[in-house]
């Protein structure tokens, strides 16, 4: 199947699915994936593996709370979160593979790399507390993510910017849902608004990395902090909450997440999530 452009290859509808072993087609395939001229095809795959490791990596960490969350259809509206972040991450991977001339495939980089090789923010890995945790967590990861795909659908790279056009419909349902549960809980009774402040509060010192400027982005980072800012503090007064005073945490020698610094809950995540793989690492079924 062809399809003329980006845009409509990457936003057909489908009935695809994605899991280790079962040889599903490439998620780009029949989409013209040549490098624009004039764009550096490393250094696009580089940014695309930053911005795919973002989403597999908490889509992971959003796919635990499955059987967890307060109602059922809480279950559900964060399992579907989870996967349209899988779904990103499929397409932001596969894309990597194909700008750098690899042809590197998206199981290969979600299973077959070591924790020092994945560049996603370290917000992104952060694990457990309670459902006030996990709602600060998605609030800022959404906000940040939003603002950062919205101006990705100019990209000079026309599968990067279709990539991020179908992203911006499902992010911003993400931001919505988050918000309405931070207002809820900062608004509601005096544990919610305890409990919501918490995760605020634990979130915090990792919200400065998402601003670093990095030698390798199509948009500059610390460019997008003042909408984010904006957005959380309408949040915040609503749900009668408080901006958070606590200090980022450093990174390593001033490497972070993007650099392949991790903080030490990464190790375990990526044990339980590449285990399969590597244990038949050419299963098929």
């Amino acid at each position: 199947m062809s399809f003329d452009n980006a845009y409509e290859a990457i936003t057909e509808e489908n009935d695809s699915r994605w899991a280790f072993g079962t040889g599903f087609e490439d998620p780009l395939s029949g989409v013209d994936t040549t490098v624009p001229s004039g764009v550096d095809g490393a250094r696009l795959a580089a940014y695309c593996l930053m911005l795919g490791d973002d989403a597999l990596i908490f889509s992971h960490r959003l796919q635990e709370w499955c059987t967890n969350a307060p109602e059922l259809e809480d279950e559900v509206a964060i399992a579907n979160i989870a996967l349209d972040l899988l779904g990103q991450a499929r397409l932001l991977l596969a894309r990597a593979g194909k700008a750098d001339g690899s042809e590197r495939s998206e199981d290969s980089y979600a299973f077959f790399r070591s924790e020092q090789e994945y560049r996603n923010v370290r917000l992104a890995e952060l694990e457990g507390g309670h459902f006030g945790h996990l709602i600060a967590r998605l609030l800022v990861f959404s906000i940040w993510r939003l603002a950062l795909l919205q101006r990705l659908q100019s990209s000079v790279d026309p599968v990067l910017a279709a990539i991020a056009d179908k992203g911006v419909k499902e992010v911003a349902y993400h931001r919505d849902y988050a918000a309405q549960w931070a207002v809820r809980l900062g608004d509601g009774t005096e544990l919610s608004h305890a409990r919501m402040q918490e995760g605020l509060d634990a979130v915090w010192p990792y919200v400065d990395e998402l601003f670093a400027a990095h030698e390798v982005e199509f948009v500059e980072s610390p460019s997008l902090r003042p909408e984010f800012d904006a957005i959380l503090d309408q949040v915040l007064a609503v749900a009668t909450l408080k901006r958070p005073e606590t200090g980022a945490i450093a990174g390593v020698s001033g490497r972070m997440g993007r650099d392949g610094v991790h903080t030490e809950r990464m190790g375990y995540l990526l044990a339980t999530l590449q285990s399969v793989a590597r244990e038949h690492p050419d299963a098929t079924w």
